[in-house]
């Protein structure tokens, strides 16, 4: 047993079934199979209970960006707490970690972002960005510019709003959503929805189903669009070249809000500060969380384009908030990890160094006779998961290999998270070559075990 570990394995696991209800997870197969307990963070290393070493492959939850472990939060953390621990920002009051982290999130925001609403997480960012896009349209006199459209498969939190926004069937059958007023169209996934187009051709055909459907819907009647430059959790979805700049002459033209979800490609996962930024767009509102604070503490907000908060500003109160937006503490949290960021030049070592390093030698796992297709961008990348190359068809079922190759991935002791049968990766920044490496001998261990294992029960060819 590990000498940071106050009890053994059984017990918190004993604990955990009897008390703790996971998010996304089946209570009961949970519990049957015993939790994975999670003592230790240092780099892109991750110890559990049993003293085994697991190369973090997914950053935490996409957001533990500069890796776990680092000395100058904790000290930031503590610091403020020995100050003030918290204070609201309702009632013409603020703070200095409030104040601080908002001229530091405009340093390094696109042109034209200057405010920022601070919440607590990724949905409740979303949730704002419903009521703001609304607000902004009914101040300017266009009342009845309500629907925001979406797209199928994306995650934009699990909210009632957040859900809503987001196009994730599993979600919609529980809790009676969406609510009114959200419609969804089509993703750009070419591996799974191009048929027999190019990637340039479909790329233009996804980006058209938001013309058409503002055309069903009338121009008079829709708030925003929203979407994530990378749909993250639906597989890491890279759209074609062509997909940003035709959703953007559609933007403009049709006369509505675009909004960038950045919750996860925020922050330099890309290799830019932001993913609009990376494929050269320019959002109206932008979403924030996890990469604001690399995960050590709970904090999002809403980067607000000049242009809408010149009108969100003549509204008169705007009447939204938390209890917890810009708490002090997970404030400072945030300040230390974005001076992390760009004093070690993090998000240009995405671009110029790690990134690229590791996508080189990902993008060689396509040879593999399981993979039918590998992409990446910055520190976001996939692998599909086929029975047989080059067809781009599907195993039966809903997602049972890419659960078995997740296993044999923790079991070798790299995490990697399963999105049906697409595995995708999200390392930490602060992934050195060496570790970059081991992350690759990991995956193709694990997927010869996965594929050794579907020949042997007759499910390949």
């Amino acid at each position: 047993m590990l000498t940071h570990n106050k009890y053994p394995t059984e017990h918190y696991r004993a604990l955990d079934a009897a008390h703790h209800l996971h998010p996304f997870s089946d209570t009961r197969s949970l519990n049957a199979g015993g939790v994975r307990v999670i003592v230790k963070g240092e780099g892109v290393w991750l110890t559990d209970s049993d003293g085994n070493r697991i190369l973090d492959g997914m950053s935490g939850l996409w957001c533990v960006n500069i890796g776990h472990g680092r000395r100058e939060i904790a000290e930031a953390v503590q610091q403020q707490m020995a100050e003030i621990s918290y204070y609201n920002t309702f009632f013409k009051t603020t703070h200095p970690p409030a104040v601080e982290l908002a001229a530091l999130i405009a340093e390094v925001t696109p042109e034209g972002f200057n405010r920022v609403f601070f919440c607590g997480s990724g949905s409740e960012a979303n949730d704002t960005i419903l009521r703001m896009a609304r607000t902004y349209w009914a101040t300017l006199g266009k009342p009845s510019k309500q629907v925001i459209i979406a797209r199928r498969n994306a995650y934009h939190g699990s909210t009632v709003a957040g859900a809503s926004l987001g196009g994730m069937a599993p979600m919609h059958a529980q809790g009676g959503l969406p609510i009114p007023g959200i419609r969804h169209i089509g993703q750009p996934y070419w591996f799974d929805h191009g048929g027999d187009l190019s990637p340039a051709e479909f790329g233009l055909k996804a980006a058209r189903e938001l013309e058409a459907a503002i055309d069903e819907i009338g121009e008079d009647k829709v708030a925003a669009f929203i979407a994530e430059p990378i749909q993250g959790a639906g597989g890491v979805i890279i759209p074609p070249d062509t997909y940003w700049p035709e959703v953007a002459r559609i933007c403009r033209e049709r006369d509505i809000l675009f909004v960038s979800d950045e919750v996860i490609c925020g922050f330099g996962r890309l290799g830019s500060w932001f993913g609009a930024e990376h494929f050269g767009m320019k959002p109206d509102l932008m979403p924030v969380a996890k990469g604001l604070s690399s995960g050590y503490l709970p904090i999002g907000g809403v980067l607000v384009s000049d242009k809408v908060a010149g009108v969100i500003e003549d509204t008169g109160e705007f009447n939204h908030g938390f209890t917890y937006s810009a708490h002090p503490v997970c404030a400072a949290a945030a300040i230390a990890n974005l001076k992390v960021l760009r004093e070690e030049k993090l998000v240009e070592r995405v671009r110029d160094d790690i990134g690229p390093y590791l996508r080189e030698r990902w993008m060689k796992l396509a040879d593999h006779p399981l993979v039918g297709e590998a992409r990446m961008t910055g520190l976001m990348g996939a692998l599909e998961l086929v029975p047989a190359k080059p067809s781009h068809r599907r195993f039966a079922g809903d997602g049972s290999i890419g659960l078995r190759c997740r296993e044999h991935s923790f079991r070798n002791g790299l995490v990697m998270r399963h999105v049906h049968d697409t595995m995708v990766i999200a390392p930490p920044f602060v992934l050195s070559h060496e570790e970059a490496d081991e992350l690759i001998r990991l995956a193709t261990l694990t997927l010869d075990m996965t594929h050794a294992d579907l020949k042997r029960d007759g499910l390949m060819g």
